[in-house]
């Protein structure tokens, strides 16, 4: 009784396999790793591009949220600027905000630590004023008129 290999079997079995057989003169060719190297190839884009930096990024807003305490000047979610002024049950956070109000919010929506000294002119982008074009156009040259 002749042995077979399980590429073999497979190939014998499926219609993709028989056809390859039939397309390689008769003879049965074992399994083709070359065909998974395009989806390899893929799958290790996927996690250098995508997955790894997610990962960072998660690792480096739990450590920034870890590290909160009293007296950090913060931005939330909302774009509102605070002072931490105690952190309650590790989960909700009072800041002060200017005018003396104090604003309860969660953890999580701490986006910055703003850095003692730090101006937030470099961090946080211009908005257009109310009555100008948000998109910025070049000034136009004077037209010269024929004579």
């Amino acid at each position: 009784m002749p042995q077979y290999s399980l590429a073999d079997l497979l190939n014998a079995i499926s219609p993709i396999g028989q056809a390859h057989a039939q397309s390689a003169g008769g003879s049965s060719a074992g399994f083709d790793y070359a065909s998974f190297l395009p989806l390899v190839a893929v799958a290790v884009a996927f996690y250098f591009l995508i997955i790894r930096p997610q990962t960072k990024r998660a690792r480096q807003e739990k450590e920034m949220l870890s590290t909160v305490a009293k007296g950090d000047r913060i931005v939330t979610a909302g774009g509102i600027l605070g002072k931490v002024h105690s952190i309650e049950n590790d989960i909700e956070v009072v800041i002060d905000v200017e005018g003396g109000s104090q604003l309860r919010i969660l953890k999580t929506a701490i986006v910055q630590k703003i850095p003692s000294g730090a101006s937030l002119k470099s961090n946080v982008s211009t908005l257009p004023v109310e009555g100008e074009s948000a998109v910025k156009s070049k000034p136009r040259r004077p037209v010269k008129k024929k004579s």
